[in-house]
């Protein structure tokens, strides 16, 4: 296990939508890595018990409940989540199984050693993972490539959900982004503004959509005009 200094504090912010099989898993996992201050749970009009659930939270110490009346989008939880963060990092991590927190040290490495002011976990660096559905990874490829040539850089997973920022770095960011658009947009406005930013490799276990996974084909669609729209506006 890589060691960490810890000269910092680390909100995680969990967006939630009907994950009533895993949200108690995923928040286990999140506090047993011993390197987290406050976990924000916003849970974006959930109706299969999830809200239910996060009531165990609402006053407990180290948490802070959100509750949307309504389904908005990922990326709508996600800007919920940042106005409500109080530490100096920010880590996004999903209420499902995919994104394992064992990979927080990995995460937390480029900070700690002052290489990156943001940090990526990519799927695609050699890290352990499920078979990604064949469709998606050309999809992720595509996108990702496409991000390199318009915003000049190397990635090799814009679209992954694992991504850990310094607070500072998006506090005059503006996202508009309420679904899975998200992660275009922060991208496109983080290499915009020219911040370090660092890839490693992590673990990935992906859901299947008979097992809840959300995101669609034409979400894909959705990212790439986003891509392109803000290369050119702000």
């Amino acid at each position: 296990m890589t060691k960490i200094k810890k000269p910092y504090s680390l909100s995680v912010i969990i967006p939630v939508f009907n994950e009533v099989k895993t949200l108690t898993e995923i928040i286990q996992r999140v506090t047993s890595t011993g390197l987290v201050d406050e976990i924000i749970l916003v849970d974006d009009g959930s109706s299969d018990g999830t809200r239910e659930l996060l009531t165990a939270y609402q006053n407990k110490a180290g948490y802070k409940v959100i509750l949307h009346e309504r389904n908005q989008g990922k990326g709508a939880a996600i800007q919920t989540g940042l106005k409500a963060v109080s530490s100096d990092l920010i880590l996004i991590q999903d209420a499902d199984l995919e994104y394992d927190p064992r990979d927080y040290a990995v995460l937390l490495q480029p900070i700690d050693e002052g290489l990156a002011d943001v940090v990526y976990g990519s799927r695609f660096l050699g890290g352990a993972r499920r078979p990604i559905l064949f469709w998606n990874m050309v999809a992720n490829k595509i996108l990702t490539f496409t991000t390199n040539i318009l915003y000049n850089n190397i990635l090799t997973d814009m679209e992954t959900g694992y991504k850990l920022f310094k607070r500072e770095v998006v506090e005059d960011i503006k996202i508009h982004a309420k679904g899975f658009e998200f992660e275009p947009e922060f991208t496109a406005k983080i290499l915009k503004k020219h911040v370090r930013i660092y890839e490693v490799p992590i673990r990935f276990t992906p859901r299947f959509y008979e097992e809840g996974k959300k995101i669609r084909m034409r979400d894909a669609f959705i990212a790439m005009w986003t891509l392109l729209k803000y290369r050119f506006v702000n």
